[in-house]
């Protein structure tokens, strides 16, 4: 349902109004607003509002937007509780509220590639640095007591298992993403992104000084045109190139070939998120960038929650990186450092990534399996752990993962804003915590809902 502006103000305050009452949002035209303002744009735009599409959680914030001005213009007060309870209300009607619901089934939905999270020597790793009097938490951020001998020891080994310079250990994935573009890009620079790049990293370009412009998925010449043209209008500052390895919803590869001979002939910093690939690509599971380690133009993150089975996240380069990281990074700074015995844990799947191919070779036989059962589907294979299955309708994918959850397979459906509008999904994920039959068995299922 589109509501435009005159569904969304009165022209006069409602009579008989209360104090706390939310006014209704069908019963609030406000003619007098450009529709330049509603929209975001023209000469003193409101704060906050941007284009409405169908299907867009943008809509969504707009109407609050315009939804708190009523209440400070005509007197009506809204509550805060009011303003997330019709934020929530918008979410339902869109079939995008959210809920959290437990593991059950077989799991086709974590990211546990390799099944190291339940393995019995990540628990032995546990163990044995209690039984040496690791703590449990440490005790404040790094730059006070809350760095232990177990993060410094996690970092050097880390640093020789990728071939970097230097690796910083922080508590998630996000944050570090956070932690990179809100600290590393200066002003003057300007941050080319991949529109497929983790949210993450999108709310660290929103908090850092650099500009930002975004190119089409792995599109090579529209990356450099963005360069190109950033140049002309007067950049004199560093590109940073920011892209994943291995995409999240799609499974699909970046042109790290090219890309990387874009940031040579640019001068600019190649950012690599190989969250996805660690583990499960590369000479011993270092990941698709396994051979760009080391260069002075190239950062990389490695979260360490999925095919390590842990938590946390890596960030290896050049040391200055490291050290900038450490000084400037408020995100570092004024963290509490993540417990010592994740830190352990972490060594400890390196070290089996190292001594136990045979695991990726396990999971390269499923995935191949899997391609071949999908591609009775029509589906495409990816050649990876992840595979879409495009639905489109939000409300419909969501029917479908909850009839293959009855069924017993843990399959979750992905909607707007995680993926574009129109594009809603389910997202298989292939891991040793299942086998072939049960992925036959999957695909049957689905044979049956499509």
């Amino acid at each position: 349902m589109s509501i435009g502006p005159s569904a969304l103000f009165p022209a006069v305050a409602p009579s008989g109004a209360r104090i706390g009452e939310v006014p209704s949002l069908v019963d609030c035209p406000l003619a007098d607003l450009p529709k330049e303002r509603l929209a975001g744009s023209g000469p003193n735009p409101i704060e906050g509002a941007c284009p409405v599409s169908e299907g867009d959680d943008r809509r969504t914030r707009r109407e609050l937007v315009l939804a708190r001005q009523a209440a400070s213009r005509y007197g009506t007060s809204m509550t805060a509780l009011k303003v997330l309870e019709t934020d929530l209300r918008r979410l339902e009607e869109v079939g995008r509220r959210r809920v959290l619901t437990t593991r059950r089934g077989q799991d086709f939905a974590s990211n546990d590639y390799l099944g190291l999270a339940g393995s019995d020597r990540l628990r032995q790793a546990i163990s044995d640095a209690l039984d040496r009097g690791v703590p449990i938490g440490s005790g404040g951020s790094r730059l006070l007591r809350g760095n232990a001998e177990e993060h410094e020891q996690l970092e050097e080994e880390a640093a020789r298992f990728f071939g970097a310079q230097s690796a910083l250990f922080t508590g998630a994935g996000y944050g570090a993403n956070l932690l990179i573009f809100a600290t590393l890009p200066q002003r003057g620079d300007l941050v080319v992104h991949d529109e497929l790049v983790h949210a993450s990293a999108h709310e660290g370009m929103r908090l850092g000084r650099a500009e930002r412009t975004a190119f089409a998925h792995n599109d090579i010449g529209a990356a450099a045109d963005a360069v190109a043209s950033w140049r002309r209008r007067g950049g004199r500052g560093t590109p940073w190139i920011a892209v994943e390895s291995l995409y999240s919803m799609d499974g699909d590869r970046a042109p790290l070939a090219d890309l990387t001979a874009l940031a040579d002939r640019e001068a600019a910093m190649l950012v690599i998120d190989e969250a996805h690939a660690t583990g499960v690509f590369g000479p011993e599971g270092r990941g698709l960038a396994a051979g760009l380690e080391g260069r002075d133009n190239v950062v990389t993150l490695r979260t360490c929650g999925k095919a390590l089975g842990c938590e946390g996240a890596l960030i290896l380069g050049p040391a200055i990186v490291r050290d900038f990281l450490i000084n400037r990074g408020r995100g570092f700074i004024f963290s509490t450092a993540p417990s010592p015995l994740i830190a352990a844990a972490v060594g400890q799947a390196l070290r089996i990534l190292r001594e136990e191919p045979e695991r990726r070779e396990r999971l390269s036989t499923l995935v191949r399996h899997a391609g071949r059962e999908l591609g009775h589907l029509g589906i495409a294979a990816t050649g990876s752990s992840i595979q879409p299955v495009l639905i489109g309708d939000d409300r419909r994918t969501m029917e479908v993962a909850s009839a293959l959850q009855a069924a017993g397979f843990d399959v979750r459906g992905i909607r707007p804003p995680t993926v574009p509008a129109g594009t809603s999904r389910l997202r298989l994920s292939i891991t040793l915590n299942v086998d072939q039959a049960a992925i036959s068995a999957l695909a049957t299922a689905l044979r049956k809902l499509l």
